[in-house]
């Protein structure tokens, strides 16, 4: 069998990352599809979006596409589109910058009223990002903590800059999709497989985009 054909194969996962502009949503994706980080911050307009296959304990390949929305686009028309029928979502806030925190709340009722009518449920993740910078954090870990339990979500703390657990916040996020479940070691001999790509998918050209993906 041909690696396009093992590629096509491969079970096809939806994550969608939201949050307040700043928190490092594209640094985390980015982090994680490119194993890189830009030090200058960008502002994400509409969306981007990242492909990277992983393998799962099992030798089960997945592809996971990656809809980094950005921060900036919460009320907008577009919002719905870009978050409909994820199969898992990150909630992303920056843990010292408390504004970010709240306005998750937003954010949350925006993904739950979104997929109300849709098959799928996503498995829902609350990411605390920048734990590099632990000693001026302001959203202490007990109400992160709270948050997750109030709301039936799933924890994880990460840094983008240093890239910190991220690879395991994807892995996690992927393997409770499916029902999989991770033991320490098959978390540490999991490998990352090469040949990730990013697209850019400005506002103008999602339309074009989910007529493809339709």
């Amino acid at each position: 069998m041909s690696d396009s054909e093992e590629d096509s194969q491969d079970k096809q996962l939806k994550i969608v990352v939201v949050g307040d502009g700043a928190c490092g949503k594209t640094s985390l994706a980015t982090r994680f599809a490119q194993e890189s980080f830009g030090k200058q911050y960008k502002q994400t307009i509409g969306l981007d979006f990242f492909l990277k296959r992983i393998s799962l304990p099992g030798n089960q390949n997945v592809t996971l596409q990656v809809w980094d929305i950005g921060g900036q686009t919460l009320g907008g028309k577009m919002l719905d589109k870009y978050a409909y029928g994820a199969h898992g979502v990150l909630l992303v806030y920056d843990i010292t910058n408390y504004q970010s925190f709240e306005n998750l709340e937003d954010w949350f009722s925006m993904v739950k009223k979104t997929n109300e009518e849709s098959d799928i449920q996503p498995i829902m993740f609350l990411v605390g990002n920048k734990i590099d910078l632990e000693h001026i954090r302001t959203v202490k870990a007990d109400k992160h903590q709270r948050f997750c339990q109030e709301n039936g979500l799933l924890s994880q703390f990460v840094s983008a800059k240093t890239g910190d657990s991220v690879y395991l916040c994807f892995q996690r996020v992927a393997a409770e999709i499916l029902g999989i479940k991770l033991n320490k070691a098959e978390i540490e001999q999991s490998q990352v497989s090469q040949g990730s790509m990013q697209f850019s998918l400005k506002r103008y050209l999602f339309v074009a985009y989910w007529l493809q993906m339709a």
